[in-house]
């Protein structure tokens, strides 16, 4: 558990400033001169860059050793934290962003690996449940500390604060980790990364496109992605070089686990995103406010991680799955219609039901799939959760930002404009969430609790 610590507290400092930067976001537009679909990008950014890195674990995993992975993570986030830091216009703030994105890349799939090397599968859920609790502190944190940061100082502050921790744990990491398997020799499959990445980037890049009008860019781009993805799959049918398996894709303890993970992923990261502007533009609440109103809710869900594992190891998925994915939709539900007229506290206690009933299913999701999958497989399966959460996550800021902002109706106040668009994002995740249960009911139907 020390190991596991220590990699996880590593990928919290990445999860904390990503969650950190999300209230910053009307400083950073006034500061850098951009517009929100343009300083969404620090996010949405992070997270695809997160994702294709996180893309190639599978392949880390067996090729390197764990000590040089973790490594490689901390300096990654170290060297962005300077970047960031010291940024005096916008493209030097992304990019240090996206070079910090390849320590929760390297080291979030990293702390899952070891676990299953050294775990028995039937303590998997307890055992995640703790690691998840390390990490899912940041998203607690993150929001307040930004906040509160860049009310009463500077959001540079974010950076210069976390970079200290970053060295002192890079320190403890070469002297603690330790490796529990062979490294191998494989080759790389640079061509079957570069389709897939390139549809990803696409993808993200397409709908922010489609925000900003500019249909044939957008239109163009998801071409693109579709022509990128055929090419993968077509590749992977004869490719003798290694990326990861495709054959979790024909186990159903995958695919039934893997689609309502990632649009779980979509609604948190989205949401996250929405509410703390949305209390800014709804209800003139302060940035410092915005972080504040998701302090209780992301505290339960970081708390709430072993008990959600022991409920998956002692009673089975249909307790935590069904239990959380229920909570989760019936919460946006209460946003959807009761919205503006819930105020800054409303939205606060509705959030604290969605972070307790997302943790549940969301956690639960990926100890249930591996427990389900064969040892040959589980970190290819690693590999492909931790890539489709980062770009669920990208997806749903970019998305739910451009519902946001959607409104323009002439007469109406800014207020009355997020409300509307707003409105329509928590509809779209109401129906997800609809989606979530009938996927879960579906693979736990024919199972005893």
């Amino acid at each position: 558990m020390l190991v596991v610590a220590i990699v996880a507290l590593m990928s919290f400092l990445g999860i904390l400033t990503e969650t950190a930067m999300n209230t910053t976001f009307p400083t950073l537009m006034d500061d850098f001169h951009v517009s929100l679909s343009t300083v969404q990008w620090v996010t949405s950014g992070y997270l695809l860059t997160a994702a294709l890195i996180m893309l190639t674990s599978a392949y880390m995993k067996r090729r390197f050793t764990n000590r040089q992975l973790f490594v490689w993570g901390a300096l990654l986030f170290s060297v962005g934290d300077l970047l960031c830091a010291t940024a005096v216009v916008f493209p030097q703030m992304l990019l240090g962003r996206l070079i910090q994105a390849g320590c929760v890349g390297l080291c979030t799939p990293l702390m899952v690996n070891i676990i299953l090397d050294v775990v028995p599968r039937a303590k998997l859920g307890v055992y995640l449940g703790i690691a998840n609790l390390i990490i899912l502190i940041a998203p607690a944190l993150g929001p307040t500390f930004g906040g509160a940061l860049a009310a009463m100082g500077s959001w540079r502050l974010i950076f210069w604060i976390t970079l200290p921790l970053a060295l002192v744990l890079m320190v403890l990491g070469q002297s603690q980790i330790k490796q529990y398997t062979k490294a191998q020799p494989l080759a790389f499959d640079w061509n079957r990364f570069g389709l897939l990445a390139t549809a990803l980037i696409a993808l993200v890049v397409g709908l922010t496109a489609f925000g900003d009008g500019h249909w044939a860019l957008a239109f163009g781009l998801l071409a693109l992605m579709l022509a990128a993805g055929w090419g993968f799959l077509r590749l992977s049918r004869t490719s003798t070089r290694y990326l990861f398996s495709l054959r979790v894709f024909h186990e159903p303890a995958f695919l039934f686990i893997f689609l309502p993970y990632i649009t779980l992923q979509f609604a948190n990261v989205g949401l996250n995103f929405l509410l703390p502007n949305y209390v800014q533009d709804v209800f003139s609440a302060t940035a410092l406010v915005g972080g504040l109103i998701l302090l209780p809710g992301s505290v339960f869900n970081g708390i709430g991680q072993p008990v959600y594992g022991w409920m998956l190891d002692r009673f089975g998925g249909k307790l935590p799955l069904l239990l959380g994915a229920s909570l989760f939709t019936a919460s946006i539900l209460v946003f959807a219609i009761f919205g503006p007229a819930l105020g800054v506290a409303g939205v606060t206690w509705v959030y604290l039901v969605f972070a307790i009933g997302r943790s549940m299913a969301f956690s639960n999701s990926v100890a249930y799939g591996l427990k389900g999958l064969p040892k040959d497989l589980q970190n290819d399966a690693n590999a492909l959760y931790n890539t489709g959460q980062q770009v669920a996550g990208a997806v749903g800021t970019t998305v739910l930002s451009l519902m946001m902002t959607m409104i323009n109706h002439p007469g109406w106040s800014k207020a009355q404009q997020v409300t509307a668009g707003s409105n329509a994002a928590f509809w779209l995740l109401v129906a997800l969430g609809l989606v979530v249960i009938g996927l879960f009911w579906r693979l736990l139907k024919p199972q005893a609790a």
